[in-house]
């Protein structure tokens, strides 16, 4: 019997995100095409709103469009932001006291370098959040930025707090999109749409921990920044993670909530709690884990479907099936036609 070895599978992004990267380029009137085949996605995929690409692809999109570009926000801003702004704007922020002087810093430092986005730190309750505001006129050619602006700020604050700070809620000013099920892989806690203005909230207390960073870490981090903007390196310690790296480590079997919350060190309960307040689900973390197996299978091997399906850990094919139809919008067997 073959079975998926348990090597760590690639995650994927959903084309709806590259639709969002290209935006900026699309504004000007630019086809991609040219970009899409340096990073090895094939065009075509644009008109498959079930697609994904590996984040691989992804990370040599982003780069492939900033290095043509000479422009950081890959053409989403009214001007370009040659490469190393915010390299720029991350050195000012040595030096500061707390996370949370560091956050006010970067605010202070933005506005000095563009004119679109507002960045501003604002107070609720016991809650301190990083207010983003965007031209309501952006939306929806550049709806994109804001997802953008978030995912940066929530890796700059886990770059701060060496992985340790945690996300609270995510506000969005703009409408819940067609693609608000992925949210909850690049952002991890409560996501909340058509609120006033778009932010990142984390606990208040949190943001006064000294911020102990130097120019060797700063230079680490921007070596790599693009892949960790994308995969939210940092991020291992979010209960989500941690879920989906045990499920990995486990296989070929497939462990159940109460197994996974065992080798935790938590109760089942406390771990549905945890992921809730992350905005996900042990069964989403599991079939997002499935999902990109199944991909890489799909795309890479002849594995009959029955035994994909077993190695996946569901009952039957017919069962595996209407999950990757629901998962993707096509049938694996459509799928790996239009993948080859």
């Amino acid at each position: 019997m073959t079975t998926l070895r348990p090597l760590r599978p690639p995650v994927t992004v959903s084309i709806a995100f590259v639709h969002g990267l290209l935006s900026g380029l699309r504004r000007r009137g630019i086809a991609p095409d040219e970009w899409l085949q340096r990073a090895g996605i094939d065009p075509a995929l644009l008109a498959r709103p079930e697609a994904r690409v590996s984040a691989d692809q992804y990370i040599a999109l982003v780069a492939a469009l900033t290095e043509s570009m000479d422009d950081e926000f890959v053409g989403l801003l009214s001007r370009p932001l040659s490469r190393g702004t915010l390299n720029l704007a991350m050195r000012s922020l040595l030096g500061c006291a707390t996370i949370e002087s560091s956050l006010r810093r970067f605010c202070k430092a933005s506005s000095l370098l563009q004119d679109d986005v507002g960045l501003s730190l604002v107070s609720r309750a016991d809650q301190t959040g990083v207010r983003v505001d965007i031209p309501p006129e952006f939306y929806p050619e550049r709806a994109f930025l804001h997802e953008a602006m978030l995912r940066i700020l929530l890796r700059l604050a886990l770059w701060l707090s060496n992985g340790r700070l945690r996300a609270r809620e995510f506000s969005f000013a703009i409408p819940s999109p067609a693609h608000a099920a992925e949210y909850s892989t690049v952002f991890p806690a409560n996501v909340r749409f058509e609120q006033p203005f778009t932010a990142i909230w984390f606990d208040a207390a949190a943001l006064q921990a000294p911020m102990c960073r130097d120019v060797a870490a700063l230079r680490e981090f921007m070596a790599r920044s693009t892949a960790t903007v994308v995969l939210l390196e940092g991020c291992e310690r979010a209960i989500s993670a941690r879920v989906r790296a045990c499920l990995e480590s486990a296989r070929p079997r497939w462990l159940d909530q109460s197994e996974v919350a065992e080798r935790l060190h938590m109760s089942a309960r406390t771990l549905q709690r945890h992921l809730v307040n992350e905005g996900t689900s042990f069964q989403l973390v599991k079939d997002q884990l499935r999902r990109d197996l199944a991909i890489a299978r799909l795309m890479t091997t002849r594995l009959p479907l029955t035994q994909l399906a077993e190695d996946l850990g569901f009952s039957d094919s017919a069962t595996f099936q209407r999950a990757f139809k629901a998962w993707t919008g096509k049938a694996p067997a459509v799928y790996r036609r239009m993948a080859r």
